[in-house]
Formats: C-alpha cells, structure tokens, sequence
C-alpha cells in the first residue's frame, strides 16, 4: 500500500546505515561541508573574532564537490518547482522547501532524463540543476544518496530554448529560434563540468523536436511543422512522412517506437518506417502525446475547434497495435498541464471542476473520480501559473497555485496523503525520482529495482523510468497556446 511506503519513507534517514554503508560512487575523497558545523566552532575562536562582526565579508559559495553526501535507505523524489522569481526544490514525501534559488523572468523546468537533474529554460539557453538525488546500482541492489540541491554555472546556449528529451540515455535540447538542437550523454552530466555536446539544425521551425538514439540515428520534425524524417548518424535521411500538419507533441513506445501529433491524427515511426493513423475528422488536433512504460497506447488531449476558443473536454486514446484513435469526454475543460498516466498506465485527468478523472487506457472507461481542488479556471496567459499534476509511481502531485499549496495523492488507495502549504505560487514543476535510469546508470539491472522490499521509497521502481517507454514528462510540448 503506497500510503504505509509514503509513511515508511519518512523514516528513510533512519534507515541509511542499512546497505552497510557502501561508498558513494561520486563523492571521490573532498572532505565534506556539513551545513550545520556552525555547532561545532571553537568558543574562542568565535569570542575573538566577534570584533569583526560587523565587518565580515559575505560567505563564499560552497563549491558543489564540497556539497556533504548522504546515504539514504531508498530513492527520496523530489519537486524542482517554479515561482515568479525564483525556483525551489522541495522533499517529495513532506514538501519541505529544501532548497531555493534566485532566477529572473519565465523560466521553464524539464528533467533531465538522467533521475538526478534538471534544466532550467532561462533566457538564452538551458542551465543545469542537480536536484541533489539519485540511485547508483551496487552488486545486487542500488545505493540511494541525497546532497543539497544546486542551481549550477553549467549551461547550454542557444536562440530561444524550448523542449528537452531524453532517449536511450542521450539527452537533447532543442532551441526553437535556430531549429538548432545538442545532443550529449546524460551519464556525463555533473555540477562542475561544462556540457560536451554535439549539434545539428533540423528542417524544423517554432515547435520542432528532435529526438537523437544511441547510435546517433535521429528523429526530427520538419519545417512548417507538416510532418517528421528519420536520419541515421551520418545525418543522411532515411525516411520521411509529411503527411502530419501541425506536427507536435513527441512522446515514444515500446520497441522503438516515436509517435508526433498532427491537426488530424497521429504519425508513428516503428524503427523502420512511418505509418499514419487518423481520427476520422477534418479538425482534431492532438499537440500532446504521453506514454506509459510497455503500452502501446498513448494518450492526447483533443481539440475540434481550430480557432482554440472552445475549451478541450474529451481526450484522445491512440491504440498502436489496431491503429484505432479513440476519444472520451470528461465534461470539464482542462488544458496541457492536466495529463498524465498513473502506474498501471490508466489515463489521468484533471479537469477545471477540480476532479482527477482515471481512465482505463484501452476501454475509455473511468475507474475512479477523485476531488482533488476546488472549481478553477484555465489564465488566459499561458505563462500564468495554473494546476499542474505529475506522477512519480503511484504518486501524484497536484499543485494549487491560488491556495499555495501542493497535494500528493495516493492513486492506488484513491487518497490524498499530504497537502504542503507553500510561501509562493507554484508554476511548473517536474519530478525527480532518484532513481537509477537504463542506459544512463552504469551497471543497471532491472531487478534492482526490488531492494526497498522493506518499505523504503516507492512500490513502482519503474527502472527504465516512464522515459525508457518514455514519454517526456510533456516538458517539450507546451506550445498549444
């Protein structure tokens, strides 16, 4: 039951001693600054140099290898989460603020792809975080370690960046003023060390996406948004459908599989080739796609009306196994930031009467409505601050920007288990689970995902993370605006 493993997970710093104190893979030997050693200063020491109080000099920042490492007895989530004028990282399980940094004007947030970081779209280019969790696999188990959080000097700089995707444990940044996209390792990211990256322009224009595998074979969108190619690694084209107006919302499948939405349907490229599947109608605009781990069926949202004035009601089922697209309403608008699927692949929804809506995924029926928030309504900037859910397992997180509050939900019991009162009003926000990713972590191994049978962390080590059978967390497709 999620609600006992949330409980137990309170108790994780307890429990850190329980792996034997293995060694953090990346700590190396750098003495480490604990945050509270003021405790520890001499008595004389501190009465000789109070003299020089009022002219003491502002501290200097802590290096981030100087940062102390601590192990924890399973993965520890936390939210990365936007504000007018600042970003905070809060605990994932109390949603302590547990650390907060100055920014200036919008910024976006994405994960990274690699369970430890996250990007900030900030001006003119994507500046890295170390959410200060993550999970390194070890013998027949993993390691889980925490430090504090850091916003970092190390960035990627660009015209315009706009989406961030992971893949086969390569990480791409697309940057919309240049079409221009970078593509690196995630295992190499690190708080100190600048970006290696590699960069090619796509046809592409506002609103491309660019997807790189770990051969170096890419998938990009077109100019004009009419449809997507495939390239191998040498940059020559291998296929190319452009049969996809309004071409957005990237999200992959099992075995290979990408899939973009288009004004009338979805393109899919199966590793060979590309293949239409239709809606049936002259206007049906799916702009955003969201996978679940080993299902063939994504989920959209659904909009009939082009001009964009009428609310979104129903979503869109994309069955890629028998090629049917099919739609369910949920009787209230919602918009982009209001999807996202549960452990079980079940369709989530939260819509502006308040209620989470869970769908069956492959019937279109609702299992469950649960009321999460009071009435609400979609701003009429985009940028504005509204509810925005992400999962993490079966947890969900809720954000309620107008009361300052963040829920987490258990789904499997159908209960809200913690609602956290914030200082500001949260934008968006991402979910850094802390655990090792396939292609990312050395040494993975699916079953490690099964060393907190003892209650530690969460039921669902989801190893190959949603991004293996990823979808993107939607981090690259907010553009339905």
């Amino acid at each position: 039951m999620t609600s006992l493993v949330l409980i137990s997970a309170l108790a994780l710093s307890a429990c850190a001693d329980e792996n034997g104190g293995a060694e953090d893979p990346e700590a190396g030997d750098t003495e480490a600054v604990a945050a509270d050693d003021t405790d520890n200063i001499d008595d004389d020491a501190a009465d000789g140099d109070a003299e020089d109080d009022d002219e003491a000099e502002e501290a200097e920042p802590v290096e981030p290898s100087a940062r102390e490492t601590h192990q924890a007895g399973g993965p520890e989530p936390r939210l990365v989460v936007t504000y007018d004028g600042g970003v905070a990282v809060l605990d994932g399980v109390s949603t302590e603020v547990v650390g907060e940094f100055d920014v200036e004007g919008f910024v976006r947030v994405s994960q990274a792809g690699d369970g430890r970081h996250a990007f900030l779209a900030e001006g003119e280019s994507f500046r890295l975080m170390d959410v200060g969790t993550w999970g390194a696999p070890h013998g027949d188990h993993n390691d889980y370690f925490t430090t504090d959080p850091l916003l970092t000097d190390v960035s990627v700089e660009g015209d315009t960046p706009a989406r961030v995707v992971s893949h086969e444990g390569v990480g791409t940044l697309f940057f919309d003023g240049s079409d221009e996209y970078h593509w690196f390792d995630l295992e190499d990211l690190d708080a100190e060390s600048e970006i290696e990256t590699e960069s090619a322009k796509s046809e592409g224009q506002h609103d491309g996406v660019a997807v790189v595998l770990e051969d170096g074979s890419r998938f990009e969108t077109l100019k004009g948004s009419s449809g997507a190619r495939f390239v191998d690694a040498a940059g020559d084209e291998v296929a190319r459908n452009e049969d996809c107006p309004g071409a957005d919302g990237e999200a992959a499948g099992p075995d290979g599989m990408m899939a973009i939405g288009c004004e009338d349907g979805v393109l899919m490229w199966d590793g060979d080739d590309f293949e239409k599947l239709e809606t049936g109608e002259d206007y049906s605009r799916i702009g955003n796609l969201f996978s679940a781990e080993g299902s063939p069926i994504f989920l959209g949202d659904y909009r009939t009306d082009e001009d964009g004035e009428e609310p979104m009601t129903e979503v869109a089922l994309v069955n890629t196994d028998s090629g049917e697209i099919t739609t369910t309403s949920v009787d209230s608008p919602y918009n982009l930031r209001n999807l996202q699927r549960g452990p079980e692949g079940e369709a989530l929804v939260l819509t502006e009467d308040g209620q989470l809506h869970i769908i069956d995924e492959e019937t279109g029926e609702h299992l469950n409505h649960l009321q999460i928030l009071d009435e609400w309504t979609e701003p009429e900037d985009w940028q504005e601050p509204s509810p925005t859910i992400r999962t993490s397992g079966d947890l969900l997180y809720v954000t309620d920007p107008e009361a300052q509050q963040i829920h987490i939900v258990d789904l499997s019991e159908g209960e809200t288990l913690v609602t956290g009162d914030l200082d500001f009003m949260p934008n968006e926000f991402v979910v850094i689970d802390g655990r090792p990713i396939e292609g990312v972590s050395e040494e993975y191994d699916g079953d490690h995902g099964h060393d907190d049978e003892e209650g530690h962390g969460h039921e669902d080590d989801h190893g190959p993370d949603e991004d293996d059978d990823h979808h993107h967390e939607d981090d690259h497709d907010h553009h339905d605006h």
